[in-house]
């Protein structure tokens, strides 16, 4: 996991990029169509992204007030 994670924080962009590159040479409407892809994905990855980690705040901090009526 040491070397995947950072593996694949730099092969992710140059992918995306790689991609849109080839979307436009072979078709150029085409990159559009998957640049906006792309951003409803990343939207959609942060949305969770968000949710996940305002829910385990709240958990901590519900957590953190019951220890301390005890």
């Amino acid at each position: 996991m040491k070397i995947a994670k950072p593996l694949l924080l730099i092969t992710t962009p140059i992918g995306l990029a790689f991609g849109l590159y080839e979307a436009h040479r072979l078709a150029g409407g085409l990159v559009f169509i998957m640049a906006a892809l792309i951003a409803v994905m990343g939207v959609a990855m942060a949305s969770v992204v968000m949710t996940i980690r305002r829910e385990k705040k709240r958990d901590e901090e519900a957590k953190k007030r019951d220890e301390l009526m005890k």
